[in-house]
């Protein structure tokens, strides 16, 4: 904490990214949440003016999820510290080097079959990450404290992202509805060829229960089917591996 402090002197606005995707390695969401906290705390005695935070859609601190729990117990730790602030919350990124869309187009471009769980008619509402860092940037310029979902023009279907990115690939494999229960292990299983968490049972649950989605105006400015339609020649070529990326 006293070397965070240090660091932090001189800073008048702190962007805050920090967050874990899954638990991993002793380090759980609860240990996520704690860790910020340490950082707002250094942040104020810092001196920092202001703090940018990026949470997520449906933050909630009653949510069965840990992930969604766990961020609504940091923008509380965030407003407790009394130093004007904004929230960002985004759904789901894309764009730069983003793991969900190019490894669902690896798989497509690898695999005969792509199973999606129910009917994939659970709605996303992506934003590009250009635009979240231009709201972000926004966001760090003004003097009030205020909250806004991060999210682009489009909500679509999830089926129909996928069969985008098959279209977009040249991809001919089968995509074929599969039991929401079955999809976490069969994504697990994949994992364990990859050596690495292709999708965790919370990651599915909660965005087939519509947190990936939003009913607020768009603050993004790029369409996901356009972005997918400019970029399937290069989409998918490579596998991103989340562990090589962050652990390994």
């Amino acid at each position: 904490p006293d070397a965070l402090q240090r660091n932090l002197r001189g800073a008048h606005t702190l962007y805050n990214t920090y967050w874990i995707r899954f638990p991993r390695a002793g380090v759980t969401h609860e240990t996520a949440v704690a860790n910020s906290r340490v950082l707002f705390e250094a942040a104020s005695r810092a001196g920092v003016q202001r703090i940018i935070h990026v949470s997520i859609t449906h933050a909630d601190a009653a949510s069965p999820y840990p992930y969604f729990r766990g961020k609504a117990e940091v923008e509380r730790d965030l407003k407790a510290t009394g130093i004007p602030y904004a929230i960002a919350r985004p759904a789901i990124l894309f764009g730069g080097n983003g793991v969900l869309l190019n490894n669902i187009a690896w798989l497509l471009r690898h695999l005969p079959v792509f199973a999606i769980g129910g009917d994939g008619s659970y709605r996303i509402r992506p934003i590009h990450v250009d635009d979240l860092a231009g709201l972000v940037t926004d966001l760090g310029g003004r003097d009030t404290s205020v909250t806004v979902d991060a999210v682009g023009p489009q909500s679509l279907p999830f089926r129909e992202m996928v069969l985008a990115i098959r279209a977009a690939t040249g991809s001919r494999a089968v995509i074929v509805p599969a039991p929401g229960w079955l999809l976490p292990p069969v994504a697990q299983a994949l994992g364990v060829v990859l050596r690495d968490r292709l999708l965790t049972s919370e990651e599915y649950h909660a965005m087939a229960d519509g947190l990936a989605d939003s009913g607020e105006p768009p603050t993004g400015q790029v369409k996901l089917t356009d972005w997918i339609a400019e970029n399937g020649d290069t989409l998918g070529r490579r596998y991103a591996n989340e562990i090589d990326r962050h652990y390994r």
